[in-house]
């Protein structure tokens, strides 16, 4: 039976603490079983167990992202602390009675006791994303470009799109406003595709970005060298996005593009949890492999508040000398999955070699061929993003 329930609403942080009283001890259940010796139960034994528990819409659990703040065993009474950030009371009510379901049927424990603490996140309306983070100041739009699926050419759309903003934004006076922060730490490939080498400065416990073309750049792949991989688990990957964010001293900026990589883990609900992004671009090609994934990618942000801006489909065509169009990867993809997202398609980008030679050489096709093809569709896209941005600060609040 439940002893003690109690839940303190209208303040900053809200406290509930749920008491169970385990009634037998004997029910079935296919969560791991702490072990019969009773004085050998640790908190790491508890943390362990609760590992089963997953936060609602993910597959992650709530030890992995950092929500349980403490675990006791104290005279048959298991103690667990949980904190976390939501504004669906739902949440806090599932998770009590998730922990419990996990506790209660282990050998010994009498009661379980489960304190929640949670603190109101921001809306959507105002950019709060899963864990409601705070943009550093002067940021004053941040806008994630995810894919789902690798091999679809989101750092060279980043890259891209990054110029082109920048050029947008220089035309209006606006010089230096950009940033492009590269959060594939296992594969950072923006500073070869920007032109640039070398060290950022520190000054203080920040870190100076480094820039070219107009944006300001920061990527793992200029604190290791080219013949150092990367071998980190998670809790590695997500301190350095969150540093990434803090710890730099990006200066006053239009808009942060934040490339992420492939996948839906642990850089991308980092990111979540440390800044308020103000919305999502989906890049993909057009055929279903590449399709099917990123609308996964887009049900992860819609999962944790955060709006998608459009979809932008890599690869779209290619001309040949004679001026015919093939459609090397199908058609018609990243259409329906923008359709299927309820969101718009922001453009179509052709297949020309010149982008891959810009990637390469440091100088991004935006950048030396401003009037070509390929270029103009990365410009149009950028000013489509802008108007989707201005579209959304301007919207009333629901």
């Amino acid at each position: 039976m439940v002893e003690k329930a109690g839940l303190i609403a209208g303040h900053a942080q809200a406290i509930s603490i749920y008491t169970l009283r385990a009634q037998n001890n004997v029910k079935t259940s296919s969560h791991p079983k702490i072990s019969n010796s009773l004085p050998a139960v640790t908190p790491e034994a508890i943390k362990e167990l609760l590992k089963q528990v997953k936060y609602p819409g993910f597959s992650r659990d709530i030890v992995s992202f950092g929500l349980v703040r403490s675990a006791a065993f104290v005279d048959g009474t298991v103690k667990v602390a949980l904190a976390l950030t939501s504004s669906d009371a739902k949440i806090p009510l599932f998770l009590k009675t998730e922990v419990e379901k996990c506790l209660q049927v282990q050998p010994g424990v009498k009661a379980v006791i489960v304190d929640i603490a949670v603190t109101p996140a921001k809306t959507p309306a105002t950019g709060g994303n899963l864990a409601g983070g705070t943009a550093p100041k002067g940021i004053a739009r941040s806008v994630a470009i995810a894919s789902g699926k690798g091999g679809v050419g989101k750092s060279t759309f980043s890259v891209n799109l990054a110029c082109a903003l920048a050029k947008i934004l220089e035309g209006q006076g606006r010089i230096g406003r950009v940033g492009l922060m590269d959060c594939d730490i296992y594969g950072p490939s923006i500073p070869l595709m920007m032109g640039i080498t070398g060290r950022p400065n520190v000054e203080g416990d920040n870190l100076i970005p480094m820039e070219n073309h107009g944006v300001k750049v920061m990527s793992m792949g200029f604190l290791v060298d080219d013949n150092t991989p990367v071998i980190w688990r998670g809790p590695m990957v997500m301190k350095t996005v969150q540093q990434f964010v803090q710890n730099v001293t990006w200066g006053d900026l239009d808009i942060l593009l934040v490339d992420l990589p492939p996948g839906t883990g642990d850089a991308q609900l980092s990111l979540v949890q440390t800044i308020p992004l103000d919305g999502a671009v989906l890049v993909t090609t057009p055929q279903i492999a590449a399709t099917q994934i990123a609308r996964k990618g887009g049900l992860m942000f819609q999962k944790v508040n955060v709006p998608l801006l459009g979809v932008a489909e890599n690869m779209s065509h290619f001309t040949d000398p004679a001026g015919n169009r093939h459609a090397l990867f199908g058609e018609g993809g990243g259409a329906k999955t923008a359709e299927a997202l309820g969101t718009a398609l922001l453009g179509q980008v052709p297949i020309v070699p010149a982008i891959r030679m810009g990637g390469d050489d440091g100088n991004p096709i935006v950048v030396s061929d401003p009037q070509s093809e390929a270029a103009q569709t990365f410009i149009a896209i950028a000013e489509n993003l802008l108007r989707q941005l201005k579209t959304k600060a301007s919207a009333p609040a629901q």
